[in-house]
């Protein structure tokens, strides 16, 4: 028995230790000790050993922007959309595909390796579907790059905002967007909901709407949403973003609102890093934070996944691609403290997120694509909390990024120079 690649003595994240035999693009064995020949061998005694990082929400044609045209001088969310309503009409296809190429560069050194990016179709020239559609197609080899049609501006309000998605669909863009609170209307909102449903439905498309990004707790378009992919039948393929005006939510509609979503079987990706630095910038104190109730809607049995959403753009000045960042700000935001929480707030950002994409072949299992993460950590909790490094990324058999070992070598005053580690193996403890 041979192996191209033997990922050796790696912890998984359910605490198993196992080799995992890679040929070509397919895992092809995972057991607690493989006797065999690889091609090459990586040494992840003691690591722990994760399927890669998923990112269900990002804007990749805004992304690496900030101060373009200028900075965001209030960091609202509306004065983010219209600095990006300036820079979509000046920026150039080549300018947005360096951008977000270099982006998955960051991506891939992190072992992010699939991203749903939402894509404004708003303008008439669809330079920003254009630009995606070449880098969907560069980063192909080791990213997985869905692209969300959608229509900043509103489906109604924006002049051919409907023509324009529709074409953007056609161009070959995967996944059916919208955005109702941005509509005229609360009507014309929820026929919004109702018209993209139909496009979604009609094309056997996935469907992923930024839904009550807003303070107020009377947007509550995610009501009609959920009966729209009820009457339609979409199910998981459905996802409700951001959801932040949750937050503010009577708690007894919310009570009657959360059975409504479990039961469309729609899934839920805030987004902790933006949700947080947007929200409540209109209130003096208390000062909401616009984080939507991820525990409750877990409880209920809803997937929910954590997004980063933005990274240095007219919206955020700050980010890294690092999906660990995300989770840490999520399992704070979230009160997630207890270590079942705050393992699950590692399985947010790879497996719940996997499954809220839709990805196949995802996992580390015989037959599954060989794409993985070396990390510098004993267990996921100490990968969240550490924002640890990641020492060797695969993707689909390919090692794509390594990184050395971050000893550190300590010398204190009455005591023998040791070498200190970020973890010890097994501990989950020691940092």
């Amino acid at each position: 028995m041979s192996f191209d690649l033997l990922v050796r003595g790696g912890t998984l994240p359910d605490g198993r230790v196992a080799d995992i035999g890679i040929r070509g693009e397919r895992i092809a064995a995972v057991e607690p000790r493989l006797e065999a020949e690889a091609g090459r061998v990586i040494d992840a005694a003691g690591d722990l050993v994760a399927p890669p990082f998923v990112d269900p929400h990002f804007h990749m044609d805004a992304t690496l922007s900030y101060g373009l045209p200028r900075v965001n001088a209030s960091g609202t969310l509306l004065e983010g959309i219209s600095l990006w309503g300036e820079l979509r009409e000046i920026a150039t296809v080549d300018e947005m595909v360096g951008r977000a190429v270099t982006y998955c560069d960051w991506a891939a050194s992190m072992g992010l390796l699939a991203i749903r990016s939402h894509v404004d179709t708003t303008p008439g020239h669809l330079r920003g579907a254009e630009a995606m559609l070449e880098v969907r197609r560069r980063v192909a080899g080791y990213i997985d790059l869905q692209l969300v049609a959608f229509p900043q501006d509103g489906l109604y309000r924006a002049p051919e905002g409907r023509a324009n998605l529709i074409r953007a669909l056609d161009m070959g863009l995967d996944v059916v967007g919208g955005i109702p609170h941005f509509e005229r209307t609360m009507e014309e909102g929820a026929e919004s909901l109702r018209d993209l449903a139909r496009i979604a439905s009609d094309r056997g498309l996935m469907w992923d709407v930024h839904c009550d990004e807003t303070d107020d707790p009377m947007s509550r378009h995610v009501e009609t949403m959920a009966r729209e992919v009820t009457r339609h039948g979409l199910g998981g393929r459905a996802a409700g973003s951001h959801l932040t005006s949750m937050h503010s939510m009577d708690n007894y509609y919310v009570s009657k609102l959360i059975p409504l979503i479990a039961e469309s079987g729609m899934t839920a990706i805030p987004n902790p890093l933006i949700n947080i630095t947007l929200q409540g910038r209109h209130d003096t104190y208390p000062k909401r934070r616009g984080l939507t109730r991820v525990k409750e809607l877990q409880a209920a049995g809803v997937t929910v996944g954590w997004g980063q959403d933005c990274v240095l753009d007219p919206w955020y000045s700050l980010g890294t691609a690092d999906m660990l960042d995300v989770a840490f700000m999520g399992l704070h935001v979230a009160q997630m403290t207890h270590p079942e929480e705050m393992a699950r707030c590692f399985r947010m950002v790879t497996e719940d997120n996997a499954r809220i994409m839709g990805l196949e072949g995802y996992g580390l299992a015989p037959g599954c694509l060989a794409s993985l993460v070396v990390l510098d950590a004993g267990d996921p909790v100490e990968a969240v909390r550490l924002r640890t490094d990641r020492l060797a990324v695969v993707s689909k058999g390919r090692v794509i990024a390594e990184r050395a070992r971050n000893d550190t070598r300590l010398s204190l005053p009455g005591r023998p120079a040791s070498v200190r580690r970020r973890h010890a193996a097994g501990s989950g403890t020691n940092g």
